[in-house]
């Protein structure tokens, strides 16, 4: 457990692998630049790099001798391997790299640069460092080992596996066994039905597994950038059946996969679908209103929506939201914004303008580079060196199965990174209406992940206090996608909450309870407070305006 007393011990706000990066589109030009401003800095001031070139090579003196000065990471499972450590040529070569890394980093500290072209000068030097870490050598002790105990088998394959991803995968490495997983067989196999379908969106109603539910409906609006059964997965992390298991009437949006025809699909265009989802969940369990979940970008649509029906004096549609991972405001700390000027923001719209859309390819390998260690170099080691096949994991199935952003919408999240437009009165305008989200004074729920590297757990709080209503706030224990799927039954789950939210995030987590076990029936509770009278379950699907089409998981999951 955190020391709370001691700042620097409280969960880091920000990191490398942030949504941001993904909108803005950094590109290999802006990474070259800070190699040039390094190049001249080493130029301009030849005496200063000398004295760290010097101690650096005093530093590999006595490694060479046999001195160990450098302490690796005990979290870093690079170098898990005892040969590391105990071997003499492996422990001189660790130390030289690990004399090498922090001699770099020091003399970017001690150059003259800006503080962004400093921090950004960091950031190209880790990916440097990474990508030249002995761990990633054919000469890594594992891949050496798994050479001899195969008869070299682990080679043949590796370079089996090398040559089909640079073939088949843009050269990324695979992170996952794809052929082990088929939605509609082993993943969203929650039975239901799609019950109304526009141009964007399916929306599913799944079969009832219970003998009694609530009669307002809960609408759940997943991110944009991913396929909906994120919520869907196996049963025993499925958010779906336990929402159903737990009477609770349960519908789903499934985005359309768009193409460069619907490059003009916007913000609005999307606020526009979900306010039709909302009415036909209405008309079908003959609720005047619905409770909406929404997560990630989801999030991000449905409070653009409630401010939306709050301008046109129609929130009675909504009674309660519930916000998982979401960014309402989006100032944000990270090394991939301090790549993103102007310039280089006009360019992403450009660019994804004249394509139609931002290919989900793009933008998993921009996430993949903002953390190379996990989702790069990981894989590199596992598939090339050792030669084994990625893993079979759903969520990492999921996580591949990429979609594509129009390129309106892709502008206004640019534009939203850029304005933080929700933080001000009328920043935002949605359906020709502007949004002001502290007169959106229904009930809300947020979640945020302590370790979460794309929606920050500090800028999700901050998000909470723009909204009315009253709020409450849970940070959980995981990262960006465990804080979603966090059944009971966890041993390692924990979560902090504290009712009352300061203006400051970090105040909050110093004054917070930390409570043991998943923070689901937490939610539940609060969520069937608000869900209205409980009946007789309904088995029907759909009704006589909307009838029951496509077994889920529909059709629009499956368009690439």
């Amino acid at each position: 457990m955190r020391d709370k007393s001691n700042p620097a011990s409280l969960p880091a706000p920000a990191s490398f692998m942030n949504a941001q990066s993904a909108v803005v589109g950094v590109r290999g030009r802006d990474l070259l630049s800070t190699m040039r401003l390094l190049a001249a800095q080493g130029l301009k001031n030849p005496v200063r790099s000398g004295r760290h070139l010097l101690a650096f090579g005093g530093q590999l003196g006595r490694v060479l001798l046999g001195d160990t000065l450098h302490k690796v990471n005990p979290q870093d499972a690079r170098f898990a391997d005892p040969t590391w450590h105990l071997n003499p040529l492996y422990r001189r070569s660790l130390q030289a790299y690990l004399a090498w890394q922090k001699q770099l980093a020091a003399w970017i500290d001690d150059s003259d640069l800006s503080a962004d072209d400093r921090a950004r000068a960091r950031f190209l030097a880790a990916l440097m460092s990474d990508a030249l870490s002995p761990s990633n050598s054919p000469l890594n002790p594992q891949a050496l080992k798994e050479l001899f105990n195969t008869g070299g088998s682990s080679a043949f394959k590796g370079l089996r596996h090398l040559l089909d991803d640079l073939l088949h995968n843009d050269g990324m490495p695979s992170q996952v066994t794809k052929h082990a997983f088929e939605v509609g067989r082993n993943l969203a196999c929650t039975p239901g039905a799609v019950v109304f379908r526009n141009e964007l969106l399916e929306l599913i109603q799944y079969k009832p597994m219970s003998e009694k539910q609530y009669l307002r409906p809960l609408l759940i609006v997943p991110p944009q950038i991913n396929k909906y059964y994120i919520f869907d997965l196996s049963n025993d992390k499925s958010f779906v059946q336990y929402a159903l298991k737990n009477g609770l009437q349960t519908f789903m949006i499934s985005w359309r996969n768009p193409d460069p025809r619907h490059r003009e699909w916007g913000l609005s265009s999307y606020v526009q679908a979900v306010e039709e989802a909302v009415d036909a969940c209405r008309a079908i369990t003959g609720s005047k209103d619905v409770n909406l979940l929404g997560a990630c970008a989801g999030g991000l649509t449905s409070a653009a929506l409630q401010g939306h029906l709050q301008a046109r004096r129609q929130l009675r549609k909504i009674a309660s939201a519930t916000y998982m991972v979401s960014l309402l405001d989006s100032q944000i700390d990270s090394p991939a914004m301090l790549f993103a000027d102007e310039e280089t923001l006009e360019s992403a719209k450009r660019r994804s303008y004249q394509q139609g859309v931002l290919d989900g390819r793009d933008m998993a390998r921009v996430f993949a580079w903002m953390r190379p260690n996990d989702l790069i170099w990981n894989y590199w080691i596992n598939n090339y060196l050792l030669g084994k096949q990625p893993p079979a994991f759903d969520i990492l199935y999921w996580n591949n199965d990429n979609t594509r952003l129009p390129a309106a919408l892709h502008g206004d999240l640019i534009d939203f990174f850029k304005h933080n437009p929700l933080s001000r009165t009328g920043g935002l305008e949605v359906c020709g209406t502007p949004v002001d989200l502290a007169k959106v004074n229904v009930d809300s729920f947020s979640v945020a992940g302590i370790n979460d590297h794309i929606t920050p757990w500090d800028a999700v709080y901050r998000s909470t206090l723009l909204l009315g209503g009253n709020r409450r706030f849970i940070l959980s224990n995981s990262g960006h996608i465990q804080s979603i799927l966090n059944p009971p039954g966890n041993p390692k789950a924990n979560y902090y909450e504290n009712a009352k939210l300061t203006s400051d995030p970090r105040a909050w987590y110093h004054d917070a309870q930390h409570q043991q076990g998943s923070w689901w029936p937490q939610w539940l509770e609060w969520i069937q407070a608000r869900s209205g009278e409980q009946r007789e379950t309904l088995m029907a699907l759909g009704n006589q305006n909307h009838p029951a089409m496509e077994a889920a998981p529909g059709t629009y999951v499956h368009i690439r």
